[in-house]
């Protein structure tokens, strides 16, 4: 994706359900859990770079000795920063002791971080300040082992006031209003409701306040306390927490909005935003690991016993498709297919953009995330020169020629690296001019490939603001003089913006957004955009299951071209000489392509929760008051 776009965020856990003894014998080492999770985070790295957290719970410690541990870092390279100081930790024990090194009870009791459950998460902050105070997993601490609570997700609530007003009318003071607090809270709300029912039982069974400690383990349901928690939640998630004294769940949202997966062995539990990381790190096949269902948890006792247990009644599946666009690592066997498919797909609108001349034309990609997209584009183009090929042999019937016939299967696709990346350029100078000028060249480009009559056919994941590709891309692509360039997009126009962790929230920000307005401009019928505004704010006392989408009603009077060429003229400017044309992929397409994950609400403004319709009227609202807030 040429433009910069963040989405929050990446989970690992893992439960080991052998003695540590067993890992030291047959792994060489009691810290096979950590080693795992180190890799387990690293390999969806690319699902947040702002800061990294690693929590860590010892099973069946005596009392008086630590059992959680958690480090957090917000460093450039978060990850490794986390995992050096816990390296450093361990080490500097085993200096201090050197009979630890044989000594796996010692280690579990003297060491932090070494367990049998582990939780990782990856960061991505949407908004908000950057601080370490802000990196998952979250630590609500009790000296009851069962009230400790440990939270980390992927996720992003749409009603994060509700739910703070909801935790006021509880009688509790919560110490800010994020949607991670107000949820962490709500669940330790319950679940110190249900330990304080269940020490009331251990009392009438005559069982001792030491006694009652492994009862309560025992007895604790985590299924209910989510079941209580969740019941006002809206938004796309996948929450993972763990307890004291060693239960944990991961729980994914009813719409299955964001992804988690599971797998599970003798000797471990495994879960994680995706299927890659834990195909690889554990090195299992494809088929053994398992989707969590939308509105389901994988809930996890103390005694290692595993259940998939229903939290929340599913609603109409709508995975999210930028997972497949682009969040998502590309070595799922998948989405590969899938990303490959999304660049067939697309190929007939650029055929038509070239008036089906391959032959004069050279297709690229960027940025390298758009490489898998670029496969399936080049094999449909080669698809088309097959075609022609045996088309002009036909038509040469019995006057073909050796040399004519070399002249036709000589003809090839003609692919090339276009775009080079330099190392990050910083604008250090703030003067607006000075810094487009820097920005420009943020891309190197091969010179003497492309001739003036060819066509220049870049495909890109997606396009969301078009500001690099106004400021950088463009020029620097207009420097090989090429007839045409025509970008294409693997992704429909977004249109609507994201509520469920990705961080495009304005809308005045969204280029297909200025390209409608700019189309009622055109077409006198600019009054529309104040009606809109009107019926927005009509909206903002009804509730939520009453609200709809009155932004739909900006682009409804125009096709998908017209918005397309229109984002091409505001693209463009003076200093391009060449020809610019947007080609973006149809929705039904997309669909064809990611057929599980039917997710569309920026492309289509179909909001899978109703905070969804509730946010991108607030969001309109925003842009016609000239209110910079964010909508959620």
């Amino acid at each position: 994706m040429s433009d910069a776009l963040k989405h929050e965020c990446g989970i690992a856990m893992v439960r080991l359900l052998k003695p540590l003894e067993y890992y030291k014998k047959k792994y060489g080492t009691a810290f096979y859990g950590v080693n795992k999770m180190y890799l387990m985070m690293e390999k969806q790295h690319n699902r947040g770079q702002d800061g990294a957290g690693f929590a860590s719970i010892k099973l069946d410690v005596n009392p008086g000795e630590r059992y959680i541990s958690r480090v957090r870092s917000n460093k450039s390279q978060p990850i490794q920063d986390i995992f050096a100081q816990i390296n450093e930790r361990i080490n500097s024990e085993f200096k201090a002791n050197p009979e630890l090194k044989d000594d796996v009870e010692a280690q579990k009791k003297d060491i932090p971080y070494i367990g049998e459950l582990f939780l990782g998460h990856v960061r991505y902050g949407t908004f908000g300040i950057n601080s370490v105070e802000n990196v998952h997993p979250f630590l609500r601490t009790n000296n009851w082992m069962h009230r400790n609570l440990i939270i980390a997700g992927n996720f992003n609530m749409t009603n994060t006031t509700e739910l703070f007003d909801n935790l006021i009318k509880l009688g509790m003071h919560p110490k800010e209003k994020a949607d991670t607090i107000t949820v962490m809270e709500k669940i330790g709300h319950f679940l110190d409701d249900a330990v304080r029912k269940l020490y009331k039982k251990a009392k009438a069974k005559g069982l001792s306040k030491i006694e009652a400690s492994p009862y309560i383990a025992e007895k604790l349901n985590l299924t209910k306390i989510l079941k209580k928690s969740s019941k006002d939640w809206d938004g796309g998630y996948a929450m993972a927490g763990m307890l004291g004294h060693g239960d944990a769940f991961v729980l994914r949202d009813p719409a299955g909005i964001r992804p988690a997966y599971y797998y599970k062995d003798d000797e471990v539990i495994v879960i994680a935003s995706e299927r890659p990381a834990i195909q690889t790190v554990f090195n299992v096949p494809f088929e053994s690991i398992n989707e969590i269902d939308p509105g389901c948890a994988v809930i996890m006792k103390k005694d290692g016993t595993m259940d998939i247990s229903q939290i929340i009644e599913p609603l109409e599946r709508k995975s999210c498709s930028f997972e497949r666009i682009y969040f998502s690592r590309g070595s799922d066997a998948e989405i590969y297919q899938e990303r490959k498919e999304l660049g067939k797909l697309v190929m007939p609108k650029v055929l038509k953009a070239i008036n089906h001349d391959t032959e004069n034309s050279v297709f690229s990609f960027i940025p390298n995330t758009a490489e898998t997209s670029f496969y399936g584009m080049v094999e449909a183009a080669q698809d088309e020169l097959n075609k022609q090929k045996n088309e002009a042999i036909l038509k040469e019937e019995g006057n073909l020629t050796n040399e004519r016939l070399l002249q036709i299967q000589s003809h090839k696709i003609r692919t090339e690296k276009i775009a080079i990346k330099d190392v990050k350029l910083r604008t250090f100078i703030t003067e607006d001019s000075s810094r487009d000028d820097l920005v420009a060249h943020v891309y190197d480009v091969t010179y003497g490939v492309v001739k003036p009559e060819d066509n220049l056919v870049i495909i890109d994941d997606s396009i969301v603001r078009g500001t690099t590709l106004k400021k950088s891309i463009l020029k620097m692509l207009d420097r090989l003089h090429p007839k045409q360039i025509i970008v294409v997009s693997s992704a429909p126009q977004i249109r609507y913006p994201d509520c469920y962790g990705i961080d495009m929230a304005r809308l005045e920000n969204l280029i297909a957004f200025q390209a409608a307005l700019e189309l009622h401009k055109d077409r006198g019928t600019y009054g529309i955009v104040e009606d809109i505004y009107k019926r927005c704010k009509k909206q903002l006392q009804l509730k939520d299951n009453e609200v709809v989408n009155h932004v739909k009603e900006l682009y409804a009077p125009f096709t998908d071209e017209e918005i397309s060429d229109k984002i091409a003229v505001l693209l463009s400017n003076t200093e391009i000489n060449s020809k610019v044309k947007l080609i973006f992929q149809s929705v039904e397409d997309l669909h064809k392509a990611c057929p599980k994950n039917l997710g569309d609400w920026y492309f289509t403004g179909d909001y899978p929760t109703h905070g969804g319709n509730r946010v991108v009227n607030k969001a309109y609202i925003n842009f016609y008051e000239g209110n910079p807030e964010r909508a959620y």
